[in-house]
């Protein structure tokens, strides 16, 4: 993924935790004894796990007794599985009201939609407390919370413009967006949309594939947004 001279621990786990999608849930069972469920996952504009979650699940008991859980995320690779990067994130799971979370979840996890609206589903927050990151032979690595958080200090104007930005880019630029994916990240050519963007950068998708633009410069306006979206795409169209 990087040359040794170039490892960014704390780079390399936020981008893995913005592209996953399926992750594993720890949480404790009443007696304190381990429990593990597969979850689908999604982040919000701060770089937080997003689940979500029916009360009605073994997990969800065991969290109503202790908030503690850990989620492990791996990257989708092809080869041995053990040769991939992964990040385990400990920390506290809570309801959230974030007025994106249904948005972000559901733009990742289309088949989401026909349950979502049920009563006894609900989006959770992952409030990341540390992480320990796996990136190859000799690249383990234990992160703070703060080094996976994206910050959205001054990002209101940006965070309120999301939505229609995502929508336009989807709508109007469709090739633009194929550009970022093909030309900036390598990935293969397709109908590509951006699922969600953030001060630091975007989150493409195609299928089940998601890739992680992050943008040369952080960002918390609209109207920088659209200059750094307009330079990204002249910049894929010379490379």
């Amino acid at each position: 993924m990087h040359a040794m001279n170039e490892f960014n621990p704390a780079q390399i786990a936020k981008r893995l935790v913005r592209e996953a999608r399926i992750g594993a849930l720890a949480t404790l069972l009443s007696d304190g004894a381990p429990f593990v469920s597969l979850v689908t996952t999604a982040t919000l504009p701060d770089g937080s796990p997003l689940l979500l979650l029916s009360r009605l699940a073994r997990h969800s008991a065991n969290i109503a007794n202790d908030p503690r859980v850990s989620l492990l995320l791996a990257e989708d690779r092809a080869g041995g599985p053990l040769e991939g990067t992964r990040v385990s994130i400990s920390g506290k799971i809570a309801r959230t009201e974030n007025s994106s979370a249904r948005r972000r979840f559901l733009a990742r996890h289309s088949s989401a939609v026909a349950y979502a609206k049920f009563a006894d589903f609900g989006f959770w927050r992952i409030e990341i407390s540390n992480a320990h990151l796996i990136s190859g032979f000799g690249r383990i690595v234990d992160l703070k919370a703060g080094e996976l958080q994206t910050d959205l200090n001054d990002a209101e104007n940006l965070l309120a413009a999301e939505e229609g930005a995502v929508d336009h880019m989807n709508r109007d630029h469709r090739d633009g967006v194929e550009l970022y994916a093909t030309r900036l990240l390598g990935a293969s050519s397709g109908s590509w949309r951006i699922t969600s963007l953030d001060p630091e950068g975007c989150d493409l998708m195609l299928g089940n594939q998601v890739r992680r633009l992050e943008f040369p410069n952080r960002i918390t306006s609209s109207d920088t947004l659209r200059k750094t979206i307009v330079a990204l795409v002249e910049k894929a169209r010379e490379s």
